[in-house]
């Protein structure tokens, strides 16, 4: 629908979002396949303005793009974990392109505490999760250790309530 990059908004602040914003994020949260029309309908604002702040917010990066929730075991993905990493200290940048790239990384993240980073990753089965944790990861010079949590059942719940953050 609107294709950008939301690296190059990364940095950028993007303005406050007023009721409408916040509608829209809520309809597209739920169904990111939604036509302007049908999101311009639900809102009560015409189909031009619809457009321009979907656009705005993708340009902003407020939406940083649209995708599908995917079943991962019937796509051939039984075996998926959590892996907690202790990463060398300034390395975050280097080391979350590297698992960027990595087959079924699903989800990164910066996390405080006892450990850097958080990565979550669907595989074929362990014998490939077990490969990727000692032949991808661990072998990166910037990981210092790994623990792998492994996932028995996963739940993708419908999206929550979209609030105005407070200011």
């Amino acid at each position: 629908m609107f294709p950008r990059d939301p690296q190059a908004t990364r940095d950028r602040p993007s303005r406050p979002l007023d009721s409408i914003d916040l509608a829209i994020l809520r309809l597209l949260r739920v169904d990111g396949r939604a036509s302007i029309r049908s999101v311009a309908e639900q809102v009560h604002i015409s189909r031009a303005n619809a457009y321009s702040r979907i656009s705005r917010l993708l340009d902003e990066g407020v939406i940083r793009g649209f995708s599908a929730r995917i079943d991962h075991e019937r796509a051939g993905q039984g075996a998926a974990a959590y892996i907690a990493l202790r990463i060398v200290q300034d390395s975050w940048r280097s080391v979350r392109e590297k698992l960027e790239r990595l087959p079924g990384a699903a989800h990164i993240a910066l996390v405080g505490g006892e450990i850097d980073v958080l990565l979550l990753v669907h595989t074929a089965d362990y014998r490939a999760l077990r490969d990727l944790v000692l032949g991808r990861i661990q072998p990166m010079p910037e990981v210092l250790s790994t623990r792998t949590l492994l996932v028995f059942e996963e739940s993708d719940p419908q999206p929550g309530p979209l609030t105005a953050p407070d200011r």
